[in-house]
């Protein structure tokens, strides 16, 4: 695999640190990005949504900012997603928030050693709470937000894969298992990675070569792309059992 260096690694990988949770009011520390764009969602080759991200990191940690529209519906659908990390990745809070046509909300928190999610039709509906027997190292893979993936993808690199003579050296079609919560469906499930070597793939008619690696979860099969070449940044994903393909503007 290419060289990169050790800074470049430790940023995309190893460094994924949660902002510390500021009052209201108060500004939040200015970071620096680690990632920013969008995603493209097709299903049958249509276009029916798009999420746009930042990945933010500072001396204090990152947080990872999503919001996810539909298009070509009468009805547009719109939510907004806030993770927050600590500085060995473990989850600091999640914040979840559909902008339209309704206004649930929800948030998942570290209570000690385990996680607690509180939700709501709305801001003042009565809430309920589920509590999880997951530790805050738990991933959260939320549905619609495809930059979590991109996460638990930085996060399997870091694991699963060692740097000899500065080069990252990953073991081919060795499965790794990971937690992960949904908070939408309010449901945990192990994840299997695996590593699948190297892949030339055209993405908006350029023909790029990247990583690919496997994801499989009890309900099918996913496929992932990165670009090593830049910061390991997610280019594609393939669900094949629902027809669909996420792919970076």
């Amino acid at each position: 695999m290419k060289s990169f260096s050790l800074s470049v690694a430790l940023l995309a990988a190893l460094t994924l640190a949660a902002l510390a949770w500021a009052k209201p009011k108060e500004k939040e520390p200015a970071g620096k990005f680690v990632d920013s764009g969008s995603f493209g969602v097709f299903m049958g080759g249509h276009r029916v949504g798009t999420e746009t991200f930042t990945i933010s990191q500072d001396q204090n940690g990152s947080v990872i900012h999503s919001e996810f529209k539909t298009e070509g519906s009468a009805e547009h659908a719109a939510q907004s997603s806030d993770l927050l990390l600590t500085s060995n990745g473990e989850i600091r809070r999640y914040d979840w928030k559909e902008l339209s046509p309704g206004k649930a909300q929800s948030v998942v928190l570290p209570n000690e050693e385990f996680l607690n999610e509180r939700w709501s039709a709305g801001p003042q509906e009565k809430e309920a709470e589920q509590p999880f027997l997951l530790p805050p190292s738990t991933n959260i893979l939320d549905d619609y937000f495809f930059v979590h993936r991109e996460v638990l993808v930085w996060k399997f690199f870091a694991t699963a894969c060692k740097q000899e003579k500065g080069q990252l050296q990953c073991p081919l079609r060795q499965h790794t298992q990971m937690g992960t919560l949904n908070p939408h469906q309010r449901s945990s499930a192990p994840v299997s990675m695996e590593f699948l070597g190297r892949e030339k793939i055209s993405i908006h008619g350029s023909e790029q070569d990247l990583l690919k690696l496997g994801m499989k979860f009890e309900s099918g099969d996913w496929q992932l792309w990165v670009d090593d070449t830049n910061q390991f940044k997610l280019q594609r994903i393939s669900i094949p059992g629902d027809n669909t393909e996420v792919v970076r503007d």
